[in-house]
């Protein structure tokens, strides 16, 4: 009845009827089966660049997806195979026997063994191709129980050779061994970031936290515990640890003091965070914030804060010490960058104060050094000024013997840079170290990334992007601006939010990209610097639209608007974005990027985090991104598949004859078990399936 029922509800709501649904399951797992064929290992992850020789499976040692201590597994499972072997056969079959076992470090081999989706029976051996598997057969066929104990794989190799190379092959004829070696398409650019035809890199997603109020920012204490601090625009800043669970007491709520609204797009609210570079030790770090004077009078703060002696999971809400307040002229254009530099000093970046077109005074704020709007400041927070400031200037900032200009002036003609970080460096050779990559936002045209020097004039508002914005300041020949590295129009998108150099070790082909976003549009986008030209390239990155963003733990979509980027303590890279801009709206969550072509070698990235103690109950990460349809066969005889079809929102049973299916649904009906041929009568007996076939994302 409750069947019947869910049929009518669904044909009511839909008006389409029952075999409209089963239609779409059939179209989908269809779809499902042609997810197969992407580079992928029995452990679900992307191949790998093996860091020593591989003596034994030798064929996959510049990449694929065994590293040394499998290959000598293999090695020891071939010997102890081949000893039940007398020499002769050992010189007719040890080629065959070594060249399946092998298989387990193909950067195919997921596909090779049935194992991309987990659900599903792994194979016992590999698929191969008709002809390879005939003459194995006809050499080797009595090395099969050496080889599997599978009772089905073996009476069928007795039986009959057609019988047993059909169920050892696969579908597709391009992804059996051994052709698979030989397909030039395959293999032409096998370990790259995947590009499609226009360009477009192939990445993938992990989500790691959700249920957030405009995350702005996430951040590590750089102390080794590989806990991440993630802040709400609303102020309040939570603590995860390596497990991904989250610590149920904010690390810091200060939302009684930060201006912040639910109006979408408000730009105003906690902004901007910063640990000491000895925060070990002295327990200090910094915020940036708006708020409002008692006078309502709407400013910025920039604060220092110590973590508690007793907790280091707790901020001391009492031990805020203001650096620097600044009235804001308007709502919009406030900033709230904070970074320490290799030099140990705090960066700061300032917006110009708000409104369009940076109207205030002859020039703007922007290129005016006698006012700290539109700036990117540097002052060094160990100690006081003789004038009584809470922070000192750093005698080398370049306008400190400018009369005209304010001390803490680093560089100018900023507009509003949302969001900046320091480059490591390359791992190996430490290339690019210490550089500050921003994105400024645009006006009406041009959004922009800037590399930061001493001293710059960054063009606002004489310019915007690569073009002027006001003549009269563009044409002066006094204006000697840097341009930026890149820029885009609003064809594009509207609202940069600048990200980060990759330098982590999980992703090695992402090495030395600077990957950014845009708040608006929703694109993500990646720059590769070209030193010959002194040209950076511009490449766009499409989050699942491959394939291979099938494997297990991966997303293959993400919340449109980009708030912030961010990289964790061991260098790998995040983004946090949200369904609806609200700072009071808890749709906002962190996304880790994937290489799915290729990964660091097993062991190469592990850490050890220091561990710490927690007062607070510790509350589990639960993934919002969950598969959207799915399909379980529930039973299947020679006649008959019955099909559940998960909705999401509820689950419905279809039964189609078996034999009526589309060949490629009838093979995953009947995939879930070993047997010789659809047509074998001793599987007439239904026998209940154990595999959820799944989409979504």
């Amino acid at each position: 009845m409750r069947t019947s029922l869910l049929r009518r509800r669904v044909s009511k709501v839909t008006n389409l009827s029952p075999n409209f649904f089963f239609c779409l399951s059939v179209s989908l797992l269809c779809q499902a089966g042609m997810l197969w064929g992407h580079p992928q290992c029995l452990d679900y992850g992307p191949p790998f660049q093996p860091p020593f020789h591989l003596e034994f499976c030798s064929a996959y040692e510049t990449f694929g997806c065994c590293d040394r201590d499998k290959d000598n597994s293999i090695a020891a499972k071939y010997s102890a195979i081949v000893d039940y072997i007398d020499s002769q056969g050992q010189e007719l079959c040890g080629g065959y026997i070594k060249d399946i076992l092998c298989q387990e470090c193909s950067p195919y081999a997921a596909h090779l063994y049935d194992a991309e989706n987990p659900q599903t029976p792994l194979r016992n051996l590999p698929g191969l191709c008709f002809d390879y598997c005939s003459e194995f057969h006809f050499n080797c066929r009595s090395a099969i129980t050496l080889l599997t104990h599978d009772k089905h794989i073996q009476d069928c190799c007795e039986r009959n050779k057609t019988r047993f190379c059909n169920l050892l092959n696969i579908q597709d004829q391009d992804y059996c061994y051994p052709n698979v070696l030989k397909n030039t398409d395959l293999n032409r650019n096998l370990g790259s970031v995947v590009e499609d035809p226009t360009g477009c890199l192939q990445l993938c997603l992990t989500e790691v936290a959700n249920g957030l109020r405009n995350p702005v920012l996430m951040l590590h204490a750089n102390d080794n515990t590989h806990r991440i601090f993630v802040a709400e625009q609303v102020g309040i800043i939570w603590v995860y640890l390596p497990d991904g669970s989250r610590l149920e007491e904010p690390f810091l709520d200060i939302k009684k003091i930060v201006l912040a609204t639910p109006w979408i797009g408000d730009e105003r609210g906690f902004l901007g965070m910063a640990f000491h570079p000895k925060h070990k030790r002295n327990r200090k770090f910094y915020i940036y914030y708006s708020y409002m004077d008692k006078k309502k009078v709407e400013k910025i703060r920039i604060s220092e804060f110590k973590v508690l002696a007793s907790d280091v999971n707790k901020a001391d809400p009492r031990s805020e010490r203001s650096l620097l307040e600044l009235e804001e002229p308007a709502a919009n254009h406030n900033g709230g960058q904070l970074l320490f530099g290799l030099d140990g000093c705090l960066y700061l970046f300032i917006g110009d104060g708000g409104k369009a077109g940076d109207p205030f005074g002859k020039f703007g704020n922007a290129q005016n050094k006698s006012t700290l709007l539109g700036k990117v400041l540097r002052i060094d927070v160990n100690g006081k000024s003789p004038d009584g400031k809470p922070y000192r200037i750093p005698p080398d900032n370049p306008f400190v013997s400018d009369p005209k200009a304010l001390p803490e002036v680093y560089a100018y003609g900023v507009r509003n840079m949302w969001r900046c970080a320091v480059d490591r460096g390359d791992p190996l050779t430490h290339k690019g170290r210490g550089r500050i990559f921003c994105g400024d936002v645009g006006q009406n045209r041009f959004e922009e990334v800037d590399i930061i020097v001493k001293g710059g004039n960054y063009g606002w508002r004489a310019k915007e992007g690569f073009e002027c914005y006001d003549i009269k300041l563009c044409y002066n020949s006094s204006l000697d601006d840097i341009l930026p590295i890149f820029a885009y129009g609003h064809t594009v998108g509207k609202s940069i939010t600048g990200g980060y150099v990759y330098r982590g070790c999980e992703s090695p082909n992402l090495n030395g990209l600077y990957i950014f976003g845009d708040f608006m549009s929703g694109r993500l986008m990646a720059l590769q610097e070209d030193e010959r030209e002194n040209k950076w390239k511009k490449q766009d990155i499409c989050i699942g639209s491959t394939k291979a963003c099938a494997f297990p733990g991966l997303i293959s979509s993400y919340n449109k608007f980009i708030i912030s980027f961010a990289e964790d303590e061991a260098g790998e890279l995040y983004f946090m974005a949200t369904s609806y801009p609200s700072a009071y709206a808890p749709h906002g969550s962190i996304y880790k990027f994937v290489d799915p072509a290729r990964r660091a070698p097993p062991g190469k990235c592990k850490h050890k985090p220091i561990p710490v103690k927690t007062k607070s109950k510790r509350i589990p990460f639960a993934p919002l991104a969950s598969k959207s349809l799915g399909f379980r066969f529930i039973a299947w005889t020679l006649q008959r598949c019955q099909v559940e079809i998960d909705f999401g929102y509820m689950r419905t049973t279809f039964t189609k004859v078996f034999r009526c299916l589309p060949p490629r649904l009838r093979y995953l009906c009947a995939a879930f078990w070993h047997r010789c041929d659809s047509q074998d009568s001793g599987f007439a007996a239904a026998k209940p399936c154990r595999c959820l076939n799944s989409l979504g994302g």
